[in-house]
Order: structure tokens, then C-alpha cells, then sequence
């Protein structure tokens, strides 16, 4: 790589089962890059199937960053996220290869590309505890409602049943009387700190469903019931992947209260939404250069796209 006066890197984003580890695997490999992981749950030692984490045998030898890293019982933020990507950009860049950041969290993609800065907030742990208290009293949806009244743009972005980022932009609205739609705005930095490709992979919906269901058909036979299990019978510990897509639909199966099938089905029902979603955070993003992964050429596109941005800016822009 040529030195710049920013480092570039590659983001790959898109819903799940769209494809992004194999298409990741094969950028890299062409251009000589490494791997960040920018999955949520993927950082966890141990839940392996019910997040669709890169095996061994699909990493061809390419490193991969952020992976399974964490034991479950650990919350992880996306401020601690910024600041370990960076710190495996900065590694990646230094043996001058090139840092491809994938994953389906939008959040993580965004704040990382965007620069998003985090000041240090003072714990209030007597007002999280309240907040939790009433989480476990009021339900989830409750304390939503709660956030939407009070700011809107953010809550938009953040599903109900994800209590631990609700909780978070309440404690932070009660402490402060700062939204966090209003923090985010004033942690921007006047320019982001990489120049960054992001490419997101697309398909037609009804493809992008039956991969989805084709993918929870493959989970179960890998042993995703067990780690299910695992989480269920955790689940004061595992917070949060106690609130995942892939774990929590089975609960009611250990519950006695459902069938297996009526849980798989939930899950690919359940994870058709959140591709919704994810496509939603992803088409708002500015900049995103979509790829229609159903192509046959879209592996080429991509690189033809990708070896532009790395030779310079004045010719990504019609790389596609």
C-alpha cells in the first residue's frame, strides 16, 4: 500500500445470509487484507452456530480480527468497538496490508467509518439499576415507547427488544438531558478518519428469504438447539446473547411451551425482519456502493471497485 495521509480501508455490510464471509474472504485474498469482524454477537467465545461465526476452513488463511473474542457473560459497546477496529486497522496498515471491516452491524460500520467520537460518561449506577428494575417489571416495548417519546430519531433505529442500547439512551437522556440522537451529532468530527469503501451486498428479496431459511435449516444441523440451550440455561449471564436472533426464539421450546419446528419457524421469520432492518440502517448510510450479489460478475465489480479506491479517490467514483 502507498502511504496517504488517511488509511484505507474496506467495509463490506449487508443483511445475513446475504454472503459477506465468503465474499470478504475472496477480496482479501486478492488484494492482500485482513479481516475485522463487525458482528455484535460473533465477538463471543463459544456461540459459534447460532451466530453464523467464520469457521476455520472459510477463512482460507486470511486473518480475521474481533472473533470470538469475548467470553458471553461480558457486555461489549460499540465505543469499545471503534477502539479496537482502530487498533487492528492501525496493526493491519503497519504490514502494509488492507483492513476489510465486515459484518452486519450497521452501528459498528457507521461509527467506525464516521469517526464517531465517545466521551467518557460518568456511571450512574443507581439510575441503570432503575431502569433495568423497570425493564423487568414493564417489558421491553414499555420502556421503548419511553425512549420514542423522548427522542424519536434514535429510537427508530433501535429495535424494542434490544433493552440494553434502550436503557442505555434513557439513563443517558435522565443524567444528562442529552439525547443520544444529539450526542451522536456533536461526536462527529469535521472529517471522518479513513478513507473508506462501503460496499453492501444485495439481493432480491425473495432469494435473500429462501438463503435465510436455508441458512436455519443448516444451524439446526450443526447443533444450534444445544447452543440455544446453552444460552437459555445462562441467560441471567448471557444478557445479551439472551436478547439474539438465533437463541431467544428457542426459549420457549425449553419452556415446554413450544415445538421445535414453531421455534425454527419464529427464527426464520425473525431473522427475515432483522434483514429488513439491516437494509433499512444500510440504504440510509451515505456513500454505500451497493453490489447485487445475485450477478454473476459481482465478485469482479466489487474488485474492480475496491482496486480503485485503493489507487486513489479520483477513481472510485465510477468504479461502478
Amino acid at each position: 500500500m502507498a502511504e496517504w495521509d488517511k488509511k484505507r480501508i474496506v467495509a463490506i455490510g449487508g443483511p445475513t445470509a446475504s454472503g459477506k464471509t465468503s465474499f470478504s474472504v475472496a477480496l482479501a485474498q486478492q488484494f492482500g487484507g485482513e479481516v475485522i469482524c463487525a458482528d455484535s454477537m460473533q465477538i463471543y467465545d463459544g456461540l459459534d452456530v447460532g451466530t453464523a461465526k467464520v469457521t476455520p476452513e472459510e477463512m482460507q488463511g486470511v486473518p480475521h480480527h474481533l472473533v470470538g473474542f469475548l467470553s458471553p457473560e461480558q457486555p461489549y459497546s460499540v465505543a469499545e468497538f471503534v477502539a479496537d477496529a482502530g487498533r487492528c486497522i492501525d496493526e493491519i496498515t503497519s504490514r502494509a496490508k488492507v483492513p476489510f471491516v465486515v459484518g452486519g452491524t450497521g452501528l459498528y460500520i457507521e461509527s467506525l467509518v464516521s469517526g464517531l467520537r465517545f466521551s467518557p460518561q460518568k456511571p450512574n449506577p443507581q439510575l441503570r439499576r432503575q431502569l433495568e428494575e423497570r425493564a423487568q417489571r414493564e417489558g421491553p416495548e414499555a420502556m421503548h415507547r419511553e425512549l420514542m417519546g423522548i427522542d424519536p430519531e434514535y429510537a427508530a433505529k433501535v429495535h424494542p427488544n434490544n433493552t440494553g442500547r434502550v436503557i442505555r439512551a434513557l439513563e443517558l437522556y435522565y443524567d444528562t438531558g442529552v439525547t443520544m440522537t444529539r450526542q451522536r451529532a456533536e461526536s462527529l468530527p469535521k472529517e471522518p478518519p479513513y478513507e473508506a469503501l462501503v460496499l453492501c451486498l444485495d439481493w432480491p428479496r425473495e432469494v435473500l428469504y429462501s438463503r435465510i431459511d436455508r441458512r436455519v435449516g443448516e444451524m439446526l444441523d450443526q447443533g444450534l438447539l444445544q447452543e440455544a440451550e446453552l444460552v437459555w440455561k445462562n441467560k441471567e449471564q448471557y444478557k445479551t446473547a439472551a436478547q439474539a436472533i438465533g437463541y431467544k426464539e428457542f426459549f420457549p421450546y425449553f419452556e415446554g411451551e413450544a415445538t421445535v419446528p414453531q421455534c425454527a419457524a419464529q427464527l426464520r421469520q425473525a431473522s427475515r425482519n432483522y434483514a429488513k432492518r439491516q437494509l433499512t440502517w444500510f440504504r440510509r448510510m451515505p456513500g454505500v456502493v451497493w453490489v447485487r450479489a445475485d450477478e454473476p460478475d459481482a465478485l469482479e465489480t466489487a474488485a474492480k471497485a475496491v482496486k480503485a479506491h485503493l489507487e486513489g479517490p479520483e477513481k472510485t467514483a465510477g468504479a461502478l
